[in-house]
């Protein structure tokens, strides 16, 4: 927009930039490489874009996909597209060559944005893409038009198209319990909850330095920068995670916010002399999306010296809906048991813990007959209703559903409970899912994929507790009579099939699964040998 702009308090992604790139337009918006961008600089250039995504066809709440690691043209695609209230998709770039197709064609994107990593995995699924027009690619190919020559032959003139509060601001896919990925819907007034209610929590304002190291294809990644954007803050955007270089960068810039899953905290602490350097510009280090253990945590702390916030939350939620705040984080006094915790829920969010069903929640997390909500201290099913909550899964009315009832209640399929101040404490999943390293994975698609060796009897995954990531994926085998296989074997099956965080680190052959009388397999008895001792199982 060429006028002053307007804009005191953004409601969609697009009045973001349009507000920074003519009220601080020579700020710098974020800093790549090297490289500062400045706010006017990134309104122009998405401007130019989203006109050429409308040439190419891209209208109202259509999907761009972007598959790229971190970088600033994620960011010109997500305003590009939002000036036209269109939707990104960033996919998980560690996807396998049929998941990745799956999840284009569900998303009926006419336009991809790929960037060189990943060009040779786009051309190998090129020809099943059934409604993609376009593959614009980042850097030099031969075929496909350049990222460059796109942006340049879009005029700067932002095309104004608004955007409803519940038009859908973004479009995330997380695993399902089916196999499939689902495109989880999260509307404008989903998101920019997020932005504006939880700045005091987490300490956000205009001067933000922000570190954005997850990736943005996560909640974590893209909901998280969003937040520093929405304040007209700084952004360093780290392309992807090297320990020693995100620490250089705190230091460099003096950030002030970052997020981080455990891992990466872990991975951190061990660096060399991480602890000798001065992160005091530190407001807040925000950590979640996987297990932690107290280990990691400690040490965490001793290295940074800064307050810590933990979230929990899922891709359902627009990410955190509780918080253990900064003033919980006490090791050694009276109260150091919420460390365990994942904290209370937000001011704007119900929570309740509902009665499940035994016998039938790993399958369907559903509550108990009795729809009974649980006592204090009663182990239960984890519900939450906000205005976090998605809008529901891109064409999967039957899968939205089973996670949302008529009420607005979403169940998060974790099992926890509440004490007397309304801490939520869990300790397991109702459902199967695995969390590794911050990546969700559903048991039932690496299942799908081992089943398919000719070796394989019958299979099961569970998830097994890592030092470092939290979680891992561990297969459990029983092989064909007449058949062998070996654990390698099965795990470079697997890694032709699906993405690499997905397939099994282990896996052990037995003779026969655990099953109760009507043949479901009892994975609770599969994962407690593993799991002894271990009072948390879930983040």
């Amino acid at each position: 927009m060429n006028a002053e702009s307007g804009i005191d308090r953004p409601t969609c992604t697009a009045e973001i930039i349009r507000k920074w790139g003519v009220q601080t337009p020579d700020a710098t918006s974020m800093i790549f490489e090297g490289r500062s961008i400045t706010w006017r600089e990134l309104d122009e250039r998405s401007s130019r874009l989203a006109n050429a995504l409308a040439a190419r066809g891209v209208g109202n709440q259509e999907r761009v996909v972007f598959i790229d690691k971190n970088g600033p043209a994620y960011f010109e695609t997500a305003f590009g597209g939002a000036k036209l209230n269109a939707v990104i998709v960033a996919v998980n770039w560690r996807l396998a060559p049929p998941e990745l197709a799956y999840t284009i064609n569900d998303a009926q994107a006419q336009v991809i944005v790929v960037g060189p990593d990943f060009f040779g995995i786009v051309e190998q699924i090129e020809s099943e893409l059934t409604t993609v027009s376009t593959i614009i690619a980042i850097g030099d190919h031969p075929r496909w038009p350049s990222y460059e020559d796109v942006v340049g032959s879009g005029s700067t003139v932002d095309p104004g198209v608004g955007s409803a509060p519940g038009d859908v601001a973004m479009q995330l896919y997380t695993s399902g319990t089916t196999g499939l990925p689902k495109g989880v819907m999260l509307a404008n007034t989903s998101m920019f909850t997020l932005y504006e209610e939880v700045a005091a929590h987490w300490q956000f304002d205009g001067d933000s330095v922000n570190m954005v190291a997850m990736p943005l294809f996560h909640i974590g990644g893209c909901g998280w920068a969003m937040v520093g954007m929405f304040f007209g803050g700084k952004s360093v955007i780290v392309r992807e995670f090297v320990p020693n270089v995100v620490l250089d960068l705190m230091v460099q810039h003096q950030a002030t916010n970052a997020l981080y899953v455990p891992a990466m905290l872990a991975f951190m602490s061990m660096v060399p002399g991480a602890e000798d350097r001065d992160y005091s510009s530190m407001r807040r280090i925000v950590y979640g999306a996987s297990p932690i253990t107290n280990d990691t945590l400690l040490a965490a702390m001793a290295v940074f010296k800064v307050p810590f916030v933990q979230v929990y939350g899922m891709t359902e939620t627009t990410g955190g809906f509780t918080q253990l705040d900064a003033a919980d984080h006490d090791p050694t006094g009276p109260r150091a048991h919420l460390l365990r915790s994942a904290g209370r829920p937000y001011p704007w969010v119900e929570m309740k813990i509902m009665d499940v069903e035994s016998g039938e929640a790993g399958e369907s997390g559903k509550a108990g007959k009795s729809g009974k909500v649980c006592a204090v201290g009663e182990v239960g099913e984890v519900w939450t209703r906000s205005r976090q909550n998605m809008i529901g899964y891109w064409n999967k009315p039957e899968e939205t559903a089973k996670t949302i009832d008529a009420d607005g209640w979403l169940k998060t399929g974790d099992a926890g409970y509440v004490d007397t101040e309304g801490f939520l404490f869990l300790t397991d999943r109702v459902k199967d899912m695995i969390v590794s390293g911050g990546e969700n994975v559903y048991p039932a698609e690496v299942e799908n994929a081992l089943a398919s060796h000719p070796a394989i009897a019958e299979i099961a995954v569970i998830g097994v507790p890592h030092e470092r990531w939290g979680e891992t994926v561990k297969a459990i085998a029983v092989l064909r009579a007449g058949h062998s296989a070996t654990q390698p074997e099965l795990i470079s099956f697997a890694k032709e099939r699906l993405a690499g965080y997905k397939c099994p680190t282990s896996v052990d052959f037995i003779d026969l699964l655990p099953r109760n009388p009507s043949g479901k397999v009892l994975k609770k008895d599969l994962r407690e040998p593993f799991w002894a001792g271990h009072t948390r199982r879930v983040n």
